[in-house]
């Protein structure tokens, strides 16, 4: 995934900037990055590793020493960015958010119409922002330039793209993530996240629709090209890596987190002592079961945050086991001999679910129920990389189905989506064995979609269905 963050001020916007690029380092672990714009220095860039320290860390000297009114900057997964262009349009800098599947054939047309190389990245790819910079070119004007990055890639792709004079801030095609901007006096700012810039000053001011392209200075937001009216909005934002306090479409996480416990709960009849969550995300869907089911939510295992602040994990996997355990410390008085019911947001791999199923038991659980607050994970999401994982075949739900089938079809899949079918049961209790789960029961899709309260075609279910 990936988060942005952009101020457009009359004077310094250095404080906001900074810190509005802060509050978005849920959404990455493996760069920063940002870029002022003054008169006096021109563009003025930062780009640092924060996969073992956070933004904050690696940019505290950056922070006493750049400055300007203009800025833009990210947290990403994937390649370091914001980048600095000199094209046509004159010299800008661009920072994207998203996903693209066709780069290859994106780089040869580009290619074949002239342009003449690529910085390749460590591992031989491409950075998909320079991509994006490279296809936004190609037109007379940015605006016609951006428009033209929604028609021909294939995945998804948000943009911050500011000159000397200003902020362009594009949505996705079909709105999968959030775009909103903030304003107050003398300054205006975009965001992934609507929160983070809450403290700084800023009053919610426009939220973007899909595809929609908005150009602003300090005084003022103007519509460029008007937002689609189809949306495709990724449901897995409330369910997992949106943040507590943040809103999509009107539609709080956090409060749709406890629906979708109560939702859960409505349909359940376990005997259990205790019910908790996975820190973080599950915490909020735990206190909704909770609430409706009448048994307590307790804490049993507590996230040692002082040297864990953030969702550092290295790339070995034998390193990520050790590292999730060292994380969570249990509170033995609330495991030992106790029946646990455990909310995750959602079972990936099973990896990590599995580790701490585990170590409850090890801390003398009598029983652990698991109750992941999504459906079963059959897809590899095709356009926000929310996931590690190379390939679907990594998914512990599309394990067991190769497990039990010589043939895997699109047709076979979508019977194993649907929560009535006798296949989905027995790739359920297949899950529950592997996994050393007492019981096993997903919360079934329609009502993960009751939860946040937008009509079902306006979100994306791929990883969980394969439709979009």
């Amino acid at each position: 995934m990936g988060g942005f963050f952009g101020v457009a001020a009359k004077k310094s916007c250095i404080f906001d900037l900074f810190f509005g690029i802060d509050y978005h380092s849920h959404l990455g672990t493996r760069r920063g990055g940002m870029v002022l714009y003054s008169e006096e220095k021109g563009f003025d860039r930062a780009i640092h590793n924060i996969e073992n320290s956070p933004f904050r860390t690696k940019f505290e000297r950056d922070f006493e020493e750049m400055d300007g009114n203009l800025g833009i900057g990210c947290i990403s997964d994937n390649e370091p960015q914001p980048l600095l262009i000199r094209s046509h349009f004159g010299n800008f800098a661009i920072t994207t958010v998203g996903k693209i599947n066709n780069t290859d054939a994106l780089t040869k047309m580009l290619f074949d119409s002239g342009k003449s190389h690529f910085l390749e990245m460590s591992g031989g790819e491409i950075n998909q922002t320079e991509l994006v910079a490279a296809l936004i070119n190609q037109k007379e004007t940015i605006v016609e330039g951006m428009q033209y990055v929604q028609e021909v890639i294939d995945g998804s792709m948000s943009i911050l793209l500011m000159t000397q004079d200003g902020i362009y801030a594009m949505r996705d095609r079909f709105g999968r993530t959030p775009v909103v901007l903030g304003k107050k006096k003398e300054s205006i700012c975009v965001s992934f996240e609507d929160f983070a810039f809450m403290h700084l000053g800023y009053k919610r001011y426009k939220e973007l629709g899909p595809g929609e392209v908005v150009y602003f200075n300090y005084e003022e937001a103007k519509v460029m090209s008007p937002a689609k009216t189809e949306m495709k909005m990724c449901a897995f934002l409330w369910v997992y890596y949106g943040y507590p306090t943040s809103s999509y479409e009107g539609v709080n996480v956090e409060q749709m987190r406890y629906r979708c416990g109560d939702l859960m709960a409505a349909r359940d009849n376990v005997e259990a002592d205790l019910v908790a969550g996975v820190p973080d995300s599950g915490i909020a869907h735990a206190i909704g079961y909770a609430n409706r089911s009448g048994i307590p939510f307790a804490r049993p295992f507590i996230k040692y945050t002082p040297t864990w602040p953030r969702s550092f994990m290295p790339s070995k996997q034998s390193q990520r086991k050790l590292i999730a355990k060292m994380k969570l410390i249990p509170v033995e008085p609330l495991i030992s001999n106790k029946k646990l019911l455990l909310i995750d947001d959602s079972i990936v791999r099973g990896t990590q679910l599995r580790e701490t199923t585990d170590f409850l038991f090890d801390s003398g659980a009598k029983e652990v129920h698991i109750r992941p607050a999504c459906p079963p994970i059959m897809y590899g999401c095709k356009y926000l990389n929310f996931s590690r994982t190379n390939s679907e075949l990594d998914l512990i739900a599309r394990k067991v189905i190769n497990e039990r089938e010589a043939n895997v079809t699109p047709e076979l899949l979508a019977d194993y989506a649907n929560s009535d079918s006798a296949n989905y049961k027995e790739m359920e209790k297949c899950i529950c064995k592997q996994m050393n789960f007492t019981t096993l029961s997903y919360n079934r899709l329609e009502d993960m979609i009751a939860a946040t309260g937008i009509e079902p075609c306006k979100l994306c279910t791929y990883c969980m269905n394969g439709k979009q």
